[in-house]
């Protein structure tokens, strides 16, 4: 009989990935409501580094795989690995973070193994003994509950919806080498391009200054950039913004663009509309100024000032640098 959670976990670069780690440590937490066992995947090449890390969110066990055939991504070797880690531990549950890669893997070895996925989950609820997994759908103006009758199924978690775990201390995690190699491998990733610019990881930032048309033109982003920088915080863009040609499409937050929870987000001269509120209006705690009173995210932020980007901003970003000196 099926028991437990496996969790993907991703790593780029010789770095975790927070959101996979926010991954497990919702796993931890739902596993233990029915005393069963969390077991965490690690693949890629001299990896094993990695697994302190890994611990302090308490697996029972880590499955390693490391080797040459993992320095880079493919989908199909990932999936032979996360194939073979299922078969061997028998889990009711998959889960990773809802990356790009795991938005990938993750439907690719659910259709393998001819299993229900449920993608881009923002709460975990247990019913009966079971896991229900809360999608956002229509821009999240409805929210999907979904159960499971298959013996087992695929989830991909929403970033920054689900707290670490603290670490505890006496609860080592059982290190185990999975031997995986990948066969007819038609495509894996040479290279990648990262662009200038984003010193945080939009989709997994805690806090995101975003910009809008309000603030006139692309000169204008070393502003919020400063703001940015004072509060380590990653820059976003709405979709105008974007279409204009003012910044990469990869800061665009919205329905066409990364869908974000930080615990803190500041709208620059944003107005507000369904498509741009769809990609953060789970957001923490929203923050938005604009110039126009009737501006309609002023009816979803938490707090709102009514006033001048070129002016508010400014005397923002100072403040929190005096307060942030303290």
């Amino acid at each position: 009989m099926s028991r437990g959670i496996l969790v993907f976990i991703e790593q780029r670069d010789g770095q975790l990935r927070r959101a996979s780690l926010e991954a497990l440590s919702e796993a931890r937490r739902q596993a233990d409501k029915a005393a069963e066992p969390v077991v965490a995947l690690l693949a890629g090449e001299s990896v094993k580094g990695l697994v302190p890390g890994i611990a302090k969110c308490r697996p029972d066990k880590v499955l390693v795989v490391d080797n040459h055939s993992f320095t880079k991504y493919s989908t199909e070797g990932y999936a032979d690995a996360l194939t073979a880690a299922i078969k061997k531990e028998d889990p009711r549950y998959v889960l990773s973070a809802n990356t790009s890669m795991a938005r990938d893997l993750i439907p690719r070895v659910a259709a393998r193994l001819d299993s229900p996925c449920v993608s881009d989950v923002s709460e975990l609820r247990e019913r009966n003994g079971a896991l229900q997994a809360v999608h956002p759908m229509y821009s999240g103006k409805a929210l999907g509950v979904f159960e499971f009758s298959a013996p087992l199924a695929f989830m991909t978690l929403r970033s920054n919806c689900f707290p670490l775990i603290e670490a505890k201390e006496g609860h080592p995690a059982q290190v185990e080498d999975l031997a995986v190699t990948p066969e007819n491998v038609r495509a894996w990733v040479v290279e990648t391009h990262t662009a200038a610019g984003q010193k945080v990881e939009l989709s997994e930032a805690a806090i995101i200054v975003s910009g809008g048309r309000g603030i006139k033109g692309p000169e204008n982003w070393l502003m919020l950039q400063q703001l940015c920088d004072v509060l380590g915080a990653a820059l976003g863009a709405s979709r105008a913004v974007v279409d204009a040609g003012w910044i990469d499409h990869q800061h665009q937050v919205g329905q066409t663009g990364k869908t974000v929870s930080p615990q803190l987000y500041i709208a620059c001269g944003i107005s507000g509309a369904i498509q741009h509120l769809a990609g953060m209006s789970s957001s923490k705690v929203i923050v938005a100024i604009n110039n126009n009173p009737e501006a309609p995210i002023f009816k979803h932020c938490t707090y709102g000032v009514v006033g001048d980007v070129f002016q508010v901003v400014p005397k923002l970003t100072e403040e929190c640098r005096k307060l942030l000196a303290e």
